[in-house]
């Protein structure tokens, strides 16, 4: 369309003007525009501005709309990461594994990497079920034992009772050596998941001590549940880390650069969220570690209190509460059964060099699953396995 008008501008530009005025005006223009050279050029010119019009005006019905452009690129999902132990304090009940059942299934139809132990049990990947059986109740006494607690200001702290019973070894379960060399293991960060705190309660033997996040949800409900099916149980206590707030386990973290009366303060509220404990572990705390004051402080209230302290062996060195251990290998620091098993073979291994060892891990579905299993034949290769309550001794025996 616009093509055929340029050719009929063309065609009467040397017709005799209508008004003479208007071609003394106009004429030294035409006079221009007729010379070859010049006429192709403006030709050329306005064709290509009639074709950008016909493209931007009539090519796009939506044309002169607002618009943007924004580019649709689906990533490709990342992997589900386990969670660590510090993430962990941050989780609820509805974490990672919340949608997880404590009901058997073949973890190879999961996709997950599946490995066999010597005795031909197997154990799955991080994410599958924890497939163990169920192990039959032992249970303990129901908490709290009488005289073994007083009021304090955020609940129920421990003590020593009036006829010398201390809550490290009434709370501890019973043990009785059959001299064979002893091993032992803690499986912490209990209480935030539902579905993998009941696997640990019910699928590891009452041997095994499971240990407490002070800031769980009905928490004394999870102790009471563990020592009815027989575990003995302890409370961790989140210390100061290095890069600290950054890096926080939490509102009543102890301060490495604290007062006294700070930790006690805020240790009364960690020791009094339940009973039924027999010790407390760290969580984290390799700043505080550092603090003379911070950690005599933390160890005085302990001692006070009659608890024992076992810590994941980052604290080997450092004396004080009622009772002392620290742990000689984390299980799962790597999170896949093949390094799992591993590290409770060399367990087993450093038990049987040194007549006794402990382990502790977190309750990842995978450790779970491998220190169910891999307990389950201790006693076939000649080992006995104790609560960590066995193996912590008093301050200067």
């Amino acid at each position: 369309m616009f093509a055929k008008r340029q050719s009929v501008l063309a065609a009467t530009a040397g017709a005799p003007p209508a008004r003479r005025s208007v071609a003394e005006i106009l004429s030294p223009v035409i006079r221009v525009l007729k010379k070859p050279p010049v006429a192709v050029a403006a030709a050329g010119v306005l064709l290509l501005g009639a074709a950008a019009l016909f493209v931007t005006v009539l090519g796009d019905p939506r044309a002169g709309a607002p618009s943007a452009r924004v580019a649709l690129n689906r990533p490709a999902a990342a992997p589900t990461a386990v969670p660590t132990g510090l993430e962990a304090f941050s989780l609820d009940g509805s974490g990672l594994y919340q949608d997880l059942t404590a009901e058997g299934g073949d973890p190879s139809a999961l996709g997950q990497a599946v490995i066999t132990l010597p005795d031909g049990a197997t154990v799955s990947g991080d994410g599958a079920p924890v497939t163990a059986p169920r192990i039959a109740a032992q249970p303990l006494p129901q908490a709290p034992i009488a005289g073994l607690s007083q009021p304090g200001p955020e609940g129920p702290l421990p003590r020593i009772a009036p006829d010398g019973r201390v809550p490290a070894q009434a709370y501890a379960r019973p043990f009785i050596s059959n001299g064979k060399p002893r091993v032992a293991l803690i499986v912490g960060g209990l209480g935030l998941n539902a579905a993998t705190t009941r696997a640990a309660i019910e699928r590891l033997p009452p041997e095994v001590t499971l240990s407490f996040v002070p800031y769980a949800e009905g928490l004394q409900g999870w102790i009471d549940l563990a020592r009815a099916q027989g575990h003995e149980v302890m409370l961790e206590m989140p210390m100061e880390p290095t890069g600290y707030p950054n890096n926080d386990p939490g509102p009543y973290t102890l301060l490495a650069n604290a007062a006294p009366a700070d930790i006690q303060a805020k240790m009364n509220w960690l020791l009094g969220r339940a009973t039924g404990y027999f010790g407390v572990t760290n969580y984290l705390g390799d700043r505080f570690a550092t603090s003379e004051a911070g950690m005599t402080a933390f160890m005085g209230v302990l001692r006070q209190r009659g608890v024992a302290f076992l810590d994941d062996g980052s604290m080997s060195r450092r004396p004080g509460a009622w009772a002392r251990a620290s742990a000689n290998r984390i299980i799962d620091e790597e999170q896949n059964p093949t390094a799992i098993v591993g590290q409770l073979n060399a367990l087993e291994a450093l038990a049987k060099a040194r007549g006794q060892a402990l382990g502790t891990g977190f309750s990842y579905p995978v450790t779970v699953e491998a220190a169910a299993r891999w307990t389950a034949g201790l006693e076939a290769r000649g080992l006995q396995l104790a609560p960590a309550s066995a193996l912590a001794n008093r301050p200067g025996r």
